[in-house]
């Protein structure tokens, strides 16, 4: 070590000393942690959509106590369990939590009905699933105090009304009519009057909603045997020519 020259003593204690490579078990660890992040991501995601289904759930509770006008925003906010606050990031205001109640709890109803159903199904078991559907997704389900709402309120507040139209019952009444359409073509209607009004389809669903609403607590209606009585005058002898089948 004496003998050994200046430049080479400078040029030693110059030489880069080599990082310490990251060991396997930290390489392990890395895409554990990617994957605690992403998990913490996905559980804030889930928990804010749990508040804006808590949030939707409280505001049908209370338009429906209280009226869509009276209902008021910290009434819902409390019922939710959230701040006031919550509710604005999710929805601008009352009328677009009103909107968006009609488009997640009608639009899947809606959107069925608008599915093609296999070719050749006959009208009579294409209605009867339909009425299924309503039974069990709609009248018996919080839904119907949606619809039950809509025909208390839209009188007050057309903007509400002409949301629901637009949104549900065009969409429904289009959808009917092309399926009676087709059935007509095939000679499975007598004429044409379903066609030209779809609503007598829906009618009695329309009139089972006003009942709940008024008179099921002094007499109960039995909906299903009801909708099946209405498919039997309608599609057998109610809209007949007298002209032979």
């Amino acid at each position: 070590m004496a003998n050994r020259k200046p430049t080479e003593i400078r040029d030693h204690k110059r030489r880069p000393q080599r990082r310490p490579s990251r060991t396997l078990a930290a390489a392990a660890k890395a895409p554990a942690r990617r994957s605690q992040l992403a998990g913490v991501k996905a559980s804030r995601a889930d928990q804010s959509a749990f508040r804006r289904d808590a949030i939707l759930a409280a505001a049908l509770e209370e338009f429906s106590a209280r009226g869509f006008a009276a209902a008021r925003l910290e009434d819902v906010a409390q019922r939710a369990g959230v701040g006031k606050g919550t509710i604005y990031l999710h929805f601008r205001d009352k009328e677009a939590l009103f909107q968006e109640l009609v488009t997640s709890m009608l639009g899947p109803f809606v959107a069925n009905l608008e599915a093609t159903p296999p070719t050749g199904l006959p009208i009579r078991l294409v209605l009867q699933r339909l009425v299924d559907v309503f039974l069990r997704e709609i009248y018996g389900t919080e839904r119907r105090k949606l619809i039950r709402l809509v025909m208390t309120e839209g009188p007050r507040f057309p903007q509400l009304a002409e949301f629901h139209y637009e949104n549900v019952v065009k969409r429904a009444i289009t959808a009917m009519r092309a399926l009676l359409t087709a059935a007509h073509a095939r000679g499975e209607l007598r004429n044409d009057a379903l066609v030209r009004f779809p609503q007598l389809v829906v009618a009695p669903a329309m009139m089972s909603i006003i009942w709940s609403g008024l008179f099921d607590r002094f007499a109960t209606l039995d909906v299903a045997a009801l909708m099946a009585a209405h498919l039997d005058l309608i599609l057998d002898a109610g809209l007949g020519t007298g002209e032979a089948s």
